[in-house]
Parts: C-alpha cells; sequence; structure tokens
C-alpha cells in the first residue's frame, strides 16, 4: 500500500470521467491499494469544490467519496512548510506530502515545488507499471 495526496483537481476530473486516468486513482484509493492522506484543510477544499453547482455532483456522491476517504485514510497535523508557491491553496498538499513521505498526485506540477514527490497523474500511473 503507498500513501498518496490527491489534489482536488484530480478529485474532480475523476468524478467528471469515470473512465479517465484520474477515476483510475480514486479506483486504487476505494480497492485499498492507495492510501490518501489529508489534513482538516484539505478535506473543506474537496468539500467546498465538489459542492460548486457547476460540476452537479450529488450530496450522496461526494460523501460517500469524501467518507471513504476519513474512514480508510490518514488523517494528518502538519508542520509548515516555508517556500514558494505561485498559489498558497495548494501549500497545504505539499505540506501533506511531506509529512507522510507520500506521493501528491496532481494535475498542477508548475503550482508545487521541484519534488520527486511531486507528480501527475500520468506520470504516477506510467510509474505504477513499471
Amino acid at each position: 500500500m503507498m500513501l498518496v495526496v490527491i489534489d482536488t483537481n484530480v478529485l474532480v476530473s475523476a468524478l467528471w470521467s469515470k473512465n479517465g486516468a484520474p477515476a483510475k486513482i480514486i479506483s486504487m484509493v476505494i480497492t485499498g491499494s492507495l492510501i490518501p492522506c489529508f489534513d482538516h484543510r484539505i478535506l473543506n477544499e474537496y468539500r467546498e469544490i465538489l459542492r460548486r453547482p457547476k460540476f452537479c455532483f450529488s450530496d450522496g456522491e461526494i460523501n460517500s467519496l469524501l467518507d471513504w476517504f476519513e474512514t480508510n485514510g490518514r488523517s494528518v497535523i502538519t508542520d509548515p512548510i516555508e517556500g514558494e508557491f505561485i498559489d498558497r491553496s495548494d501549500q497545504k498538499f505539499y505540506e501533506v506530502a511531506k509529512f507522510c513521505h507520500a506521493k501528491l498526485i496532481t494535475d498542477n506540477i508548475k503550482y508545487f515545488p521541484k519534488d520527486p514527490l511531486v507528480t501527475s497523474v500520468t506520470d504516477f500511473l506510467k510509474d505504477l507499471a513499471l
């Protein structure tokens, strides 16, 4: 089992397209191959963004997924990490990934520091196949 931190954009993409690469990541979380790591800030962001009317995700769909994360994932309290972030709201994902020594899976790599822990969905799946 591998620890991962999943950026919100990956969750949105997974719920949007059930057959895409992000959905494979979420499927691996649900089957227990990947253990999601998060903190209260990440869960709050997940809930807020997934509930946006433009996405049309049902409350049941959102709650089922996030309840699974909370029940089967790893909730942590991290120390702040100083660094330059293009978008400060991404810092929490990086802090949790560093704290847990987990892969941070995102489709916005450019928003994070260059770090082997930060990977795209495509590269993560490619590396798993090796």
